[in-house]
């Protein structure tokens, strides 16, 4: 008994379970996850150590090198950098692309740098960040008019209290607070009088400032606990503490020191919304979490904080990611039910009323199953997904329009409804099958690919498998029971009037017999077409993938390294006043920035998979804009990159869409390795001048940067024993005259605030006056000139040192200006590398990164796999036939494919990369399809009907021309809205199969018999 047979006796279990799964489909669609793309795994995990004081070569040689040889040693890693700055070691560890199980990883390597701790110098602790893959989707601004800063992050606190208790939230964090200090500013000369110092001060708080148990007493048969006073209740208690002078006078800690309240000076990071001094909430969503519903619940406390707080208290959606991620599968979910609605059209009007009513009915019942399937295989609603079902779409109806033919064909010969559908099924279902399966094995490459484009490409597989095995399933039952119902056919209506299916085949059928009857004509015509295809291919503008195309813009900028953040921060507000007078939407500018939030010292939150931010800095900034449109986003980047160029010519702007996907930050850059920066320094000008004459670059940097100043205290260890004072001495009173040193702790409610001892005079101070600063011993009885135990000397030292794999490596990026592609310029700029790398010393190397990197990492990955999914179609193909030479024909007609691939972007314009290679392969599924259904149907009409084998591939390709052809126009056709409205991204993909597939269909109907006649050496 097969399929169709059990269907026909069990209608109304049928029928019930039809409707039980449109319910659920309907229901899982309501509940199920929606993102703007599929999650990917960050593989990578950062190491940062403090190691204060130490320049950047101390810190290579004692922190950084130290890590990095005991973190190679883990098998799972792929590739090791390092950034070595003043005071600061930042390595980061990738992961190879084949590791998805990351904790065990990430364990592994805290243990490792656990155990090389002893190792480093006293006081470096390295911190292991393993959630450098945590989005925070919403960030949400603060701004309160008249507020401090403790003020806002009370604020701040309470709300983010409320925003974790969110269902969908994961986790909730504070950007821009500003920590607080009570500041000792004490004048030098006074304090030196006294016989004061840093220590004293400090031994002094330590044991006042207390939190000790006195022990407790028995009194009758109670215990009373003792608490000693000593805690500082208020600012004013501290000012009123006493000191002892050298001539053991008591001494107000308020006459020698002015004691006030404020924020760290200067500022670690600031953050501004709109340009008003800000804070941000950034909201992270829970894994598998539904962030359009997470937006809603947020929305709600928006809501409630308006009515709760005061005027003047302000919450601004800083990124929206739920609103974009709405937008988005709203826009695609769009674009499918206008796939489904032409679709539907050209099954009405090709078949019929009555057969285009059955053969369409597939398509809700298919869908419905396939989000079942989704849902078990946690596949939620994206851009890939959502794509994947518009593939889907025109190639699911192919079984139902089969099937359906199969069974008017039958009728036509008399066959009774019933009997038409049973043999029908006994006749396709395993062809149907296994050309279903092959079509699915085509995708099969962009799952097993090990890299973030399979990840996130994946996807593409699992839809069209569950679609495709849906349609095979549905097909088999739900289309005979309909057709059963509603299809009518009696041998009379084979002599009606013919339609324009019908007029096509006789056409085709005269087209077929002379290809079949000069095969030589059509086979050289097809070689040359795909030679011609090949050539033309070097036309196409290749990208990898395009800039996202969401309304965000982001703006890194960078000025030379070791600026204070006071200049950077005046930096940014000019370029906020630009954007506010400039750009910003107003009554008489529609199109412009809606609003932006500058992030100065720090970077943002990480608010979306393509943005990272850096390590903080003084001299970095990031400013994110929201526009009204994609369209004006291009006008805006070009505005504001040459305000950056005309006004801060020191300042390395990068003002550009969001990359899809975690891009390269630079699309071209350029790797050159080797450890001498005295031989690099001159590769690295060579490179940086000759990309600044290509056509097309900007924004040439790399990324070392300019040699920093820094001022060497030599301290003469003769003259500093003589004086009774030691290095540590020098060290600490420097410290606390210039930056301050931290001296006590000052704790009110739960906040701990650090007491800072500093000298009023630090930020007056010229070189010249460093030599005259008091030095003190740590007992205060010392106190002698800078002069007197120490040269200061004026050196220049690397601003940072940065290293891959062991080795210094210093990185030339370049922008692209518009109109110009990565490889564009990486073709003009290789043959120059390789002709000078001949003339660099041994252990000088260079690597191209950037783009060219990722592309050829993201589709090597995918071509590694290819060789899988092609013997899984041979074996299907050898199975279904049993005949290697017809799996041969099939296989031979996949190259065709690419004709209309190639000439269809050259017609729209349109460029070549990932998506449009996705394309190819997708494309080479369907024309493997469309030859089992014909070579099928020779088969049928040998064996079955009897016929001699040169009629057989005749009559074959005339009875299978209204369904390759019907097949052929729903695809194409349906895939029309994911062209014209999908984006960039989906754009040459599209193109590729719409054109591909027409072309590849009319090859296809004369090429295959064509093989056919050739390998069976059949006569005509």
């Amino acid at each position: 008994m097969n399929l169709t047979q059990l269907a026909i006796k069990n209608k109304s279990l049928f029928y019930s379970l039809l409707v039980v799964f449109l319910f659920l489909g309907a229901n899982t669609f309501v509940d199920m996850s929606r993102d703007d793309m599929p999650p990917f795994l960050i593989r990578a995990v950062s190491i940062v150590s403090s190691f204060p004081g130490a320049g950047p070569e101390r810190v290579e040689l004692l922190v950084s090198d130290a890590i990095e040889k005991v973190v190679q040693e883990v098998p799972e890693v792929d590739y090791i950098t390092s950034e070595s700055r003043t005071g600061l070691s930042v390595v980061t560890v990738s992961l190879k692309e084949n590791v998805f199980d990351l904790q065990p990883v990430f364990d592994r390597i805290r243990r490792k740098v656990e155990s090389v701790q002893s190792d480093l110098p006293a006081g470096v602790n390295p911190v292991v960040n393993d959630e450098l893959g945590d989005v925070f989707g919403i960030l949400i601004g603060l701004t309160a008019d008249g507020y401090s800063f403790a003020e806002m992050k009370e604020i701040a606190d309470e709300a983010r209290n409320r925003f974790i208790k969110i269902p969908d939230a994961a986790k909730v964090e504070i950007v821009g607070d500003q920590p607080e200090r009570i500041y000792l500013e004490f004048d030098q000369t006074r304090l030196a009088e006294m016989g004061l110092s840093k220590t004293a001060i400090e031994n002094l708080l330590s044991s006042t400032n207390i939190l000790y148990s006195g022990g407790d007493i028995r009194i009758a048969d109670e215990r009373i606990v003792l608490e000693p006073s000593g805690n500082f209740e208020s600012v004013v208690e501290l000012e009123r503490m006493f000191l002892t002078s050298n001539k053991g006078e008591l001494i107000r800690l308020g006459d020698v020191a002015k004691v006030r309240r404020g924020y760290v000076d200067p500022p670690q990071s600031l953050v501004r919304v709109n340009g008003e001094d800000a804070l941000v909430i950034g909201i992270n969503l829970k894994k598998g979490g539904n962030i359009v519903q997470l937006g809603q619940q947020v929305d709600l406390l928006l809501t409630d904080f308006e009515q709760t707080y005061p005027i003047g208290v302000d919450f601004f959606r800083v990124s929206s990611q739920d609103q974009v991620v709405d937008l988005s599968v709203s826009n695609f979910v769009s674009n499918l039910l206008q796939s489904v609605g032409i679709v539907l059209a050209t099954m009405l009007v090709f078949l019929g009323l009555r057969t285009g009513f059955v053969v369409a009915s597939l398509i809700p019942s298919s869908i419905v199953l396939t989000l079942l399937f989704m849902s078990l295989l946690d596949v939620g609603l994206n851009q890939v997904s959502l794509a994947a079902l518009v593939i889907a779409l025109g190639m699911l109806v192919d079984n139902a329009i089969v099937m359906s033919e199969s069974m008017m064909v039958k009728m036509e010969e008399g066959e009774s409804a019933s009997d038409a559908a049973v043999s029908s099924c006994r006749e396709l279902s395993v062809p149907l099958l296994v050309s279903s399966l092959t079509t699915a094995a085509a995708f099969m490459a962009f799952f097993l690919a090990t890299s973030t484009m399979g990840e996130i490409m994946g996807q593409l597989f699992l839809v069209v498998t569950s679609a495709l095995l849906s349609s095979w399933v549905m097909s088999l039952t739900v289309i005979p029971l309909l057709g059963i119902q509603f299809i009518r056919i009696s041998p009379a209506e084979s002599e009606a009037k013919p339609g324009l299916i019908d007029k096509a085949k006789v056409v085709y059928r005269k087209l077929l017999v002379f290809c079949l009857k000069k095969p030589a004509l059509l086979i050289v015509s097809a070689l040359l077409l795909f030679a011609v295809s090949i050539w033309s291919i070097g036309f196409l503008p290749f990208v990898f993938m395009p800039d996202s195309d969401k309304t965000v813009i982001s703006a890194n900028l960078e000025l030379p390294i070791g600026t204070a953040i006071e200049k950077t921060d005046r930096v940014v507000r000019q370029i906020e006043n630009f954007i506010k007078e400039e750009l910003k939407v107003s009554p008489e500018r529609e199109e412009g920035v809606v609003s932006w939030s500058s992030y100065v010292g720090e970077g943002a939150p990480k608010y979306d998979l393509g943005y990272s931010s850096p390590e903080a800095n003084s001299y970095s900034a990031h400013i994110l804009i929201n526009t009204t449109s994609d369209l004006f986003n291009q006008e805006v980047i070009e505005r504001l990159d040459r305000y950056c160029l005309d006004n801060f010519p020191d300042l390395k702007t990068v003002v550009d869409r969001l990359s899809t996907a975690g891009g390269a930050a630079d699309p071209v850059s350029i790797r050159l390795t080797g450890n001498d920066p005295l031989i690099l320094d001159p590769i690295t000008a060579a490179v940086k001048a000759q990309l600044r004459k290509i056509a097309g670059t900007k924004n040439v940097t790399d990324d070392w940067g300019m040699r920093v100043k820094k001022l060497v205290v030599k301290v003469d260890p003769l003259r500093a024993q003589l004086a009774g004072l030691t290095n540590q001495d020098v060290a600490l009173s420097l410290q606390t005259i210039l930056t301050g040193a931290r001296v006590g702790d000052y704790r009110e409610g739960d906040q701990v605030i650090p007491i800072t001892m500093l000298s009023d005079k630090r930020k007056n101070l010229t070189v010249e006056q460093l030599e005259s600063l008091p030095i003190n011993s740590q007992g205060g009885t010392l106190n002698v000139p800078l002069k007197q135990v120490a040269d200061i000397d004026l050196v220049w030292q690397p601003a940072k040192i940065l290293r891959r794999d062991l080795s210094r490596t210093i990185s030339v990026g370049a922008g692209l200006q518009t109109g110009y592609t990565a490889k564009d310029i990486t073709s003009k700029l290789i043959p120059w590398l390789e002709q000078e790398a001949g003339t660099w010393p041994h252990g000088y190397e260079y690597e191209i990164g950037g783009e060219s990197e990722d592309s050829n990492k993201a589709m090597g990955a995918v071509i590694d796999k290819l060789p899988i999914s092609f013997f899984i179609i041979i074996l299907l193909l050898i199975g279904q036939f049993n005949s290697v030479k017809k799996a041969t024909i099939v296989l031979l007609t996949i190259p065709l494919g690419l004709i209309g691939v190639v000439g269809g972007l050259l017609l729209a314009r349109s460029f070549f990369g990932f998506m449009g290679f996705l394309g190819l392969i997708s494309l080479a599924g369907i024309v493997i399809n469309n030859a089992i259904v014909l070579l099928d149907r020779i088969k049928l009409e040998i064996d079955e009907y009897g016929r001699e084998p040169g009629e057989a591939i005749i009559e074959a390709g005339v009875q299978r021309f209204r369904p390759i052809v019907l097949t052929t126009a729903t695809t194409s056709l349906g895939l029309i809205p994911l062209w014209m409205f999908g984006g960039l991204m989906w754009e040459p993909m599209a193109i590729g199969i719409i054109f591909g597939l027409l072309f590849a269909t009319l090859l296809t109907l004369l090429f295959v018999p064509t093989l056919y006649k050739l390998f069976f050496r059949v006569k005509m």
